[in-house]
């Protein structure tokens, strides 16, 4: 428990110990940080003379990086204590952001030492990620798993909230090297936070093949289970697009037509006041095919590039932002509760570092081309078509049988963990 000032005590959930609430409070200063520094550095860019192709390549290093270490992250995440592992990545993300804003502030940051540094950043998510997916759970008991995951995300989401609507004010108000700093204190904080959680019960036992053993494994459950990889292959273009449009699109209508950086952090910000609004759902509402549920709320994701398409004003691209935020938030919370349900704790991260390599392979080509393809098409219709191939993936998502076969299972507060099907056999529930 904690306590006030007043003498009145502030009760958690019995289930939301030391550990869950140190994790809960380490992402939400980084999630505060991030969401600011996100528009801190396209505008960078911008305002170092960067064209759409420049914010899209500074954009595509962070991306890039992490594509290509994701695999040794996973397989590292899968030996070490996750939370060490976190506690660096966050150490390392704390160096390259005061670094950038070092450059930024004193007027020397080029291009390539943006991309580099954006790309370090990267580089430490790929290690950071896979541990994460795993560290959840191993702070709060099974049958507590949907409760912690809404409220993990909540307290995120509600991070991004205040951290995008700050972060814009900050970069038209004394410009982006600030929310950089910012960005890299909180990091630094959230490695001393992250340091401190003790699972240590919850450690796998040492390994003694190697980690291309391990990562053939990781491949082997993924490859056994079509839900699984259609819905990995459906999010490496919807990722790809969402990104470009977040990332590059977005800041420039912005500039062009909603007033700067200000209106769109506070669109950002609406998304995040839906993804807030969507843990809470989730907290109550349980559906029983949980990745049907999920599948719908992956096609709201196509209504951003749409607005933008059609220049929507400000206070109605926020409100697509909204939906689109709320949206997403049941597809993420039924996820990873279908992973933790349908995959062995011991293989998560390796399994994570492939949902999370499939789902972002695409995503540098896609934010690299995002200006040229502007340039080529048009803007508008660069957007259009980003919003129609969402809504053509999700709709293919949702004819495999095996997205309907995939069940909650119920558990009692003392069940023990639940462990996967064998490789070649049903996923989930029975055929429906």
């Amino acid at each position: 428990m904690a306590e006030h000032d007043d003498g009145r005590r502030l009760s958690f959930p019995p289930w939301a110990g030391r550990n869950f609430r140190l994790l809960v409070g380490a992402s939400f200063i980084t999630s505060t940080g991030n969401s600011g520094a996100t528009i801190a550095a396209a505008f960078a860019v911008i305002e170092s003379g960067g064209s759409a192709t420049d914010v899209g390549l500074v954009a595509a290093a962070r991306t890039l990086a992490m594509v290509l270490l994701l695999l040794v992250g996973g397989a590292v995440a899968d030996r070490l204590p996750r939370q060490r592992v976190m506690a660096v990545a966050n150490l390392v993300n704390a160096c390259s952001q005061a670094l950038f804003a070092a450059l930024v502030l004193t007027g020397h940051a080029t291009l390539w030492q943006m991309a580099a540094l954006t790309a370090v950043g990267g580089g430490a998510v790929a290690f950071f990620s896979p541990a994460s997916e795993g560290l959840v759970l191993s702070t709060v008991d099974t049958a507590n798993a949907g409760q912690a995951f809404s409220v993990y995300r909540l307290a995120t989401n509600a991070a991004g909230i205040g951290g995008a609507a700050l972060g814009g004010a900050l970069v038209a108000a004394f410009g982006a090297g600030w929310v950089l700093v910012v960005d890299a204190a909180g990091f630094t904080a959230a490695a001393a936070m992250r340091a401190r959680i003790d699972v240590s019960r919850a450690d796998r036992a040492p390994r003694s093949g190697g980690i291309a053993r391990e990562l053939r494994e990781g491949w082997h459950m993924v490859a056994s289970r079509s839900w699984l990889w259609t819905t990995v292959l459906q999010f490496s273009v919807v990722n790809g697009m969402v990104n470009a449009v977040e990332a590059v699109y977005g800041p420039l209508v912005s500039r062009e037509r909603l007033g700067g950086a200000g209106p769109w952090g506070l669109a950002l910000a609406a998304g995040g006041v839906g993804t807030a609004c969507g843990a809470v759902l989730m907290m109550r509402w349980r559906p029983r095919r949980m990745l049907v549920a999920g599948a719908l709320g992956v096609l709201p994701l196509a209504l951003p590039a749409a607005a933008l398409a059609l220049a929507l004003p400000a206070w109605a691209l926020a409100a697509v932002m909204f939906v689109g935020g709320l949206a997403i938030e049941v597809f993420a919370v039924n996820w990873m509760l279908a992973l933790h349900q349908e995959i062995p704790e011991d293989l998560m991260s390796r399994v994570s570092a492939f949902d999370w390599l499939g789902s972002v392979a695409l995503t540098p080509l896609a934010v690299a081309l995002a200006g040229p393809a502007a340039a080529l098409f048009g803007r508008t219709r660069a957007l259009w078509g980003s919003s129609g191939l969402i809504v053509l993936l999700t709709a293919a998502v949702l004819l495999v049988p095996d997205i309907r076969r995939v069940e909650r299972v119920p558990r009692p507060p003392d069940a023990a963990p639940v462990r996967a099907p064998a490789a070649d056999g049903p996923v989930g529930g029975p055929a429906l």
